[in-house]
């Protein structure tokens, strides 16, 4: 029985932060929240006593990861937010590497939303929920400490575990609602940082009263909450019953990953390499992290085979066949072919397709899977394969991330072409060659260090297609003269993707771009914040022209 659901349908469409109280509280209040993700039943919990013992701790920060997996939605709907298939969607519709099939991502893929288009403010609305929910445990577990529930060290690890997954959600309402970091060095209005718990009138009025700070201010307290959760994960969790949950649960090596990330869309690079040094040790590879043991799969595609807890899956959202972001959501539904029973509304776009630095015997694009119909073939991927019962993982960072963050950094860092970062990249292509000791790259091929970074942001294309991390590429390099896209690429029309747009190296002489590119200044670059929120809270300024 979803909850939130039930609760929003008893709501009016507005949600206030007062109603954000009621839907973080609510797997404390009421019977049976999720059960796959519980490890004991709430039975009618209350704040207070969800904190009285150590199993209803634990069933608290599941809780947390729930409310990442899946938030509430129009009408009762499951739809992932915040993380447990929208933002792959939502990140993949922003950017020109997938293509819209369909009217369902349409006003994404065009950029047609305003303020109270239902997947912008669902998405700002459940990640808020989110942060609430972490910032209820966090002080549930501290007074939890305090009366010596549990250990301090096992409360600290609670507390690490809730503070990253808060700067995750942070940094991604950073990334749609506020201008990048590059943009005035951070100068630009960010987002408002939610770091207490709403949990009662004064506290809805203390939060009421928070106003938005700058994109610098921001990226401070994120992360602070980052440099926490690294200095108090272990390298994995284990859970009461014994088992291992190194990819679902948050670790060590996961709060240094994620650091790594927001460091780069800083533009700190020897911020960047300070971090991956902690992951990616000395030499040419292969590379194993020191901390985790997390590497690259041996084949692109085994870090997408169910269980989804691979060594290179470093943190992904765990669904499960009666616990997942639905048929309108789930990953295998919405990505995969109609041939298998999915939907195909987000498909591979011709742009990346023909992309001439994408080989044509690239192992990745096995991953791809040809799709006929009414004599039109359109391409699909298969990175997620369960229709059936919607329990792929959602990836929210993977090893290889970790390696092209690492390369990007000691490339841009380099005064001149750097061979750490090549070796790093060739780590990652070498994998997909079909001959390695031939096709990899080499110092000769790259004039340039330009032109060595313009390979490695290719490489992350291609590497992290349909995973959705394209928008934060688009985002943190906005501004970038060099390689930046100057704003919203121009993409392929809704639907009218036919075969003879697709052509293996063709450089992308066989397709026209309908949807016109969205230039950097335009309004439309960021989201709206949603009425629903600007309306009861008066302090959320609204993004310009909105």
């Amino acid at each position: 029985m979803r909850i939130e659901k039930l609760k929003y349908l008893r709501m009016k469409k507005n949600v206030t932060i007062r109603n954000f109280l009621a839907i973080s509280i609510l797997c404390f209040t009421v019977v049976s929240c999720k059960k796959t993700l519980e490890v004991a039943p709430y039975n009618s919990f209350t704040d207070v006593t969800a904190f009285t013992s150590p199993a209803r701790i634990e069933s608290a920060m599941n809780g947390v990861y729930d409310a990442a997996q899946s938030g509430f939605y129009a009408g009762g709907q499951v739809r992932g937010y915040p993380f447990g298939a929208a933002n792959v969607q939502q990140g993949d519709m922003r950017g020109e590497d997938m293509l819209n099939q369909a009217l369902f991502y349409q006003i994404t893929y065009e950029a047609t939303y305003n303020s109270t288009s239902a997947n912008q403010e669902f998405m700002f609305n459940t990640l808020y929920a989110l942060i609430n929910r972490c910032n209820l445990v966090i002080k549930g577990v501290s007074d939890a400490v305090g009366k010596n529930v549990i250990s301090a060290a096992l409360g600290n690890q609670y507390l690490a575990e809730c503070r990253f997954l808060r700067a995750m959600a942070h940094h991604e309402l950073v990334i749609n609602y506020a201008r990048p970091y590059s943009d005035g060095n951070g100068s630009k209005l960010g987002i408002i940082y939610r770091d207490f718990a709403v949990a009662s009138d004064e506290e809805v009025e203390a939060a009421k009263a928070l106003t938005r700070k700058t994109v610098a201010e921001n990226y401070t307290k994120i992360l602070e909450d980052l440099d926490y959760a690294e200095t108090n994960l272990p390298v994995t969790i284990q859970n009461p019953t014994g088992g291992s949950e190194k990819t679902f649960r948050t670790s060590k090596a996961a709060a240094i990953a994620i650091k790594m990330r927001v460091k780069l869309h800083k533009g700190d690079w020897a911020g960047v390499i300070a971090e991956g040094n902690k992951l990616v040790p000395a030499g040419s590879g292969p590379y194993v992290s020191p901390i985790g043991g997390w590497k690259l799969m041996a084949n692109p595609g085994d870090a997408f085979i169910s269980p989804w807890n691979s060594d290179e899956s470093i943190f992904s959202i765990r669904n499960a066949s009666t616990d997942n972001a639905g048929v309108n959501a789930a990953l295998a539904n919405m990505l995969g072919t109609p041939a298998n029973s999915g939907r195909g509304l987000v498909r591979i776009s011709p742009i990346i397709f023909n992309l001439p630095q994408w080989r044509c015997d690239d192992k990745r694009r096995n991953l791809l899977v040809a799709y006929t119909s009414a004599g039109t073939t359109n391409y699909l991927t298969t990175k997620y394969k369960d229709v059936a019962t919607s329990t792929d993982a959602a990836p929210q960072i993977r090893y290889a991330e970790v390696l092209l963050m690492l390369s990007e950094a000691e490339a841009r860092n380099d005064a001149g072409i750097s061979t750490r970062a090549l070796d790093l990249l060739n780590a990652v292509r070498n994998r997909s060659l079909a001959n390695p000791a031939t096709q990899q790259y080499v110092l000769l091929d790259f004039p340039s260090k330009n032109n060595l970074i313009s390979a490695i942001l290719v490489e992350r294309r291609i590497e992290f297609l349909s995973e959705g991390k394209r928008w934060g590429d688009i985002h943190r390099l906005a501004t970038d003269a060099t390689f930046g896209t100057a704003g919203i690429p121009a993409k392929i029309g809704t639907g009218v993707a036919t075969t003879a747009m697709y052509s293996c190296g063709a450089g992308g002489t066989t397709y026209t771009t309908i949807v016109p590119a969205i230039p950097y200044a335009d309004f439309r670059f960021i989201w709206p914040i949603p009425l629903s929120e600007t309306q009861q809270n008066a302090n959320y300024t609204q993004n310009p022209n909105y």
